[in-house]
């Protein structure tokens, strides 16, 4: 069987206008040295946040060290202050031992200076001031004359008056004796003695309106400042001056509603003027039956004889109240008690460590405050440091 001769393909004829003859492959380009390939890369940027992390760790354990971190070579446990069975750190405080101390019970309020009488002096009728008797400032006794007003139609009614009831005598006297002899009628004597007696009362009414004229001093006192002058003309509620009685003076105060039942006459109070800061003893003798419903407070009144004129009516001053006395009372400083929303704690030292221990209170001033319930004579109370002292922390007594 004759070979058949393979047919030799014919040459392909590229054609250049429809198609760009196929041209050798590039070989590839070989990476340069400003882009590494990916797999370095990724491994230059794990190497770089490691050193920058425990750069920072090192900074941090070299440059500021916890509080509670051990020694800088502390490669074992507990070597360090504050590491595993290591003693923890104490915070520094000063206290204050709780000793029973003398204590007065005591209402602290303000209190004003009234007169124990006091009066404006008028005029009860209208009139011109003929004369006037006031020396302002100065004291005067009870029925002293301290001005007249002009009376004069006054004094002539008052004449008249007294020539009719003199009219009215007579005639009463002629009736009664006609009626002795049966010559006029019962009626007709009552109505002459009716005149009489009418004529009497105007007599008086008038005597009455004539002694308005004349003003006198109701009480021992010493005048005020006077608002008007001779021949000025006045007419009733017009203010001419005043007069006080300040020896003795009375203080009125008011103490809280929940010590009513603690205040009664007789007891003593210390009135501390504003002015000069002095000091007296006053004495309660009189109290309100009722408390006011506004201010919840019980108005008291206290007496002072003022002899040496001390205070002033109308003087502001401060009032302390006595209520009782007890030598057993238990004082801490003022800033060892720590309010919070349950009442007020305190915090004592309990075998070296700091507990919280609630308490109540009682009397109070700037520097003290009573403790009624909580602490016994003897505790230990921490004053300073509060801030930074919390339950279980061991503590170093400052002296």
């Amino acid at each position: 069987m004759p070979l058949e001769n393979p047919t030799t393909a014919p040459p392909k004829n590229w054609e250049t206008t429809a198609s760009a003859a196929p041209t050798t492959i590039a070989p590839p380009i070989s990476p340069s040295p400003e882009t590494p390939p990916k797999r370095k890369r990724g491994w230059l940027g794990w190497l770089i946040a490691a050193l920058v992390i425990g750069g920072m760790g090192w900074a941090k354990i070299t440059y500021f060290p916890s509080p509670t971190a051990g020694d800088k070579g502390g490669g074992k446990a507990g070597a360090g202050k504050g590491g595993p069975g290591g003693p923890a750190a104490k915070v520094p405080v000063q206290v204050y031992v709780v000793a029973a101390t003398s204590l007065s019970d005591q209402v602290a309020s303000t209190g004003s200076v009234i007169a124990d009488e006091s009066v404006t002096i008028q005029s009860e009728i209208s009139g011109k001031i003929t004369s006037l008797n006031i020396q302002e400032g100065q004291p005067v006794r009870k029925g002293q004359l301290l001005f007249t007003i002009n009376a004069a139609d006054v004094q002539a009614q008052l004449q008249k008056q007294e020539y009719n009831i003199k009219l009215y005598q007579d005639q009463e006297k002629r009736q009664h004796t006609l009626l002795d002899k049966e010559y006029i009628s019962r009626q007709e004597y009552e109505q002459s003695n009716n005149a009489l007696l009418t004529a009497r009362a105007d007599l008086q009414a008038l005597r009455v309106n004539l002694a308005k004229a004349y003003v006198r001093a109701p009480f021992d006192g010493v005048l005020g400042l006077r608002n008007t002058s001779v021949g000025a003309y006045v007419s009733p509620g017009t203010a001419i001056t005043t007069l006080s009685r300040v020896q003795p003076v009375k203080v009125d105060f008011n103490v809280p509603s929940r010590f009513a039942r603690s205040v009664s006459v007789g007891d003593l109070v210390t009135v501390t003027d504003e002015a000069t800061t002095k000091k007296i003893q006053a004495k309660v003798y009189a109290i309100n039956p009722q408390i006011d419903p506004v201010s919840r407070t019980l108005p008291v009144r206290a007496i002072y004889a003022n002899k040496n004129m001390e205070l002033r009516p109308g003087g502001f001053v401060k009032v302390n109240l006595e209520l009782g006395k007890t030598a057993e009372a238990l004082q801490i400083p003022t800033e060892a008690v720590v309010p919070v929303a349950s009442g007020y704690t305190v915090f004592v030292v309990r075998k070296g460590k700091a507990a919280v221990q609630p308490v109540n209170i009682g009397v109070r001033s700037d520097k003290v405050i009573q403790i009624t319930k909580g602490l016994a004579v003897g505790d230990t109370v921490i004053r300073t440091g509060i801030l930074s002292v919390k339950a279980g922390d061991r503590v170093s007594i400052q002296k």
